[in-house]
């Protein structure tokens, strides 16, 4: 009797085991994660967050299978006292186990970050914050502090040229401080030896050299006019003339809409190109890569004029004669008139009229 109760005993306690241990796997191992999507399903995690809002993020996507598991390994992990911020991955049929410890551990899967086709620092920040957690005015102000640009080489004017438009692989939660780091990396992988021997035959630095590029990009989107615009400044820089590139105006006026500016001389800013010779003090945007290519390899031109076409193609006339860019000018003029572009009731001296 006694050994047949101890043979009873030691099967309830085996299938205690068993039941443990099944358990186990099932709250610890077994798939809980329900990703449908065949595309990548991240969970962000805010600064502000706690673990109740994760739950209650991770149920709104319909992530979990069995919430009351995921809690049980969560709380056995102490996972509620060790929230971190960031960007997780999560991928099907992962279990609670492999979830928990990725959102533990702050193991991130890195976010890309991309940026181009912005003016002002103000719109960079605005940008690149969209994609990340960070605070858009915490970057402003780095980008603002004299003190921490004058380390690298920048100032509050020409630290644009620091980022080079392309797609960077980023922790979501990354600081202001660091993305700098990163982004002066960047640049200087960029600037490599071949670029840097181009800018030096240029005789400008490579900060230089994205300024001028900002203001070929908005004198044209025409790829093969590039060079050739990029030439034309060069040439005047050599010549030491004022550039007269109506963009740097529009810029100090905060106005990029603006098809006709008058009185431009009346426009009192180190950016106003009209006014002052050589670069302005930094770029007037953000330029991609194919211009900063084109100004470094610029066409070899006499050209010191250009005007845009009366066509409205989009492309422009170029000469070396002040004559003959006289005339594309007046084509040009009458061409907006005739349209009525910009035109004001009260007419001014043609000396203190944009024309582009």
């Amino acid at each position: 009797m006694k050994l047949f109760e101890n043979k009873k005993l030691i099967k309830i306690s085996a299938s205690i085991i068993i039941l443990i241990i099944l358990f186990a796997a099932y709250i610890f191992v077994f798939p809980n994660i329900n990703v449908k999507s065949k595309k990548d399903t991240f969970i962000v995690v805010n600064e502000t967050d706690n673990y109740d809002s994760i739950v209650v993020k991770l149920q709104q996507k319909n992530l979990l299978r069995d919430k009351i598991a995921f809690n049980i390994v969560a709380k056995m992990l102490d996972y509620p006292d060790n929230v971190k911020s960031g960007c997780y991955l999560l991928k099907h049929n992962m279990s609670n186990l492999q979830l928990i410890y990725r959102l533990k551990k702050s193991r991130q899967t890195p976010v890309k970050l991309t940026f181009n086709n912005l003016r002002t620092k103000a719109d960079l920040a605005g940008r690149i914050a969209e994609q990340l957690e960070m605070d858009s005015l915490a970057l402003l102000d780095l980008l603002n502090n004299d003190s921490i640009l004058c380390e690298y080489g920048f100032t509050r004017e020409d630290v644009p040229a620091m980022f080079i438009p392309n797609t960077y692989e980023v922790y979501w939660n990354i600081s202001p401080t660091r993305l700098f780091e990163k982004m002066y990396d960047e640049y200087e992988h960029f600037w490599n030896d071949s670029r840097c021997e181009k800018a030096a035959e240029i005789g400008l630095t490579p900060a230089e050299i994205v300024t001028l590029a900002s203001i070929v990009e908005e004198e044209s989107n025409k790829r093969v006019e590039k060079p050739i615009i990029a030439g034309l400044y060069i040439n005047r820089l050599h010549k030491n003339m004022p550039l007269q590139a109506d963009p740097t105006v529009k810029f100090a006026l905060g106005n990029f809409t603006l098809k006709r500016v008058y009185n431009v001389k009346s426009v009192d800013s180190p950016y106003n190109t009209y006014l002052h010779t050589g670069l302005p003090p930094g770029p007037i945007r953000v330029p991609s890569i194919e211009t900063i290519d084109a100004v470094l390899n610029y066409d070899r031109n006499d050209y010191l004029f250009m005007c845009a076409k009366s066509d409205f193609s989009g492309k422009h006339a170029f000469t070396g004669n002040l004559a003959e860019h006289e005339r594309n000018r007046a084509k040009y003029i009458k061409a907006l008139n005739e349209r009525g572009i910009g035109v004001k009731k009260d007419t001014v001296p043609p000396d203190t009229l944009m024309e582009k």
